[in-house]
């Protein structure tokens, strides 16, 4: 039976995406049990059974595969709030968003890492300062994709609407406290995090609007 070169293409495709996925997930088992700054290019790429420059085809650095399946994560994050009516007021629709997408977080990245193997890299992350500074840079660039989602939902120009920027900022400030708190405790499921972060969302517009003293 001859091959076609669609086919044939569809197979080295499919052939690279499990090469890369090997990899994310050889470095994140590196990571959570030696630690980022203890793991070396060479033990990935041994650990995945390829060679120090097959790494490099796929990841320009340990760093750029640390966030591979975070990636993922955001970019799963954006689609569901892109997916939320657009009847929905800006900070319902965002917190509907994280609601939507740690329901669904598994499937999401479940072809290259399994969901517990995600959470304790996330601990990794929030041990780690040099991961900590770059996770922080990434959380300000989605904040800024999400601003844009938000005002174009709202018909709003994001550069002169200051609405939009503040919105997103409690927003992201919620999800970072709630992060924070949930890697300095005792349960690190994904279930803990979700329903610490709807706790803190539940309480992110009264806390910024209404009085606090009864």
């Amino acid at each position: 039976m001859t091959v076609g070169p669609a086919e044939a293409g569809g197979l080295r495709e499919r052939k690279k995406r499990r090469t890369r996925d090997t990899l994310a997930r050889a470095a994140l088992e590196l990571f959570t049990t030696k630690g980022f700054d203890e793991t070396t290019v060479d033990e990935i790429a041994e650990a995945a059974e390829v060679s120090q420059r097959t790494f490099f085809r796929y990841y320009a650095s340990k760093l750029e595969v640390a966030f591979a399946v975070q990636e993922i994560t955001e970019l799963h994050f954006v689609d569901a709030l892109r997916a939320r009516p657009p009847e929905e007021p800006p900070f319902e629709a965002m917190r509907q968003a994280v609601a939507t997408a740690w329901d669904t977080i598994a499937v999401a990245i479940g072809d290259v890492v399994p969901l517990q193997l995600h959470m304790r890299m996330y601990l990794v992350v929030e041990s780690t300062p040099s991961l900590l500074a770059v996770h922080i840079r990434r959380s300000l660039a989605t904040e800024e994709t999400i601003g844009r989602i938000i005002a174009e939902r709202e018909g709003v120009d994001i550069d002169e609407d200051p609405r939009v920027r503040v919105a997103v900022a409690a927003f992201g400030g919620a999800m970072r406290v709630a992060g924070r708190l949930w890697s300095e405790g005792d349960d690190h499921s994904a279930e803990a995090i979700r329903d610490l972060t709807s706790r803190y969302m539940d309480h992110l517009v009264p806390s910024l609007a209404g009085p606090w003293r009864s």
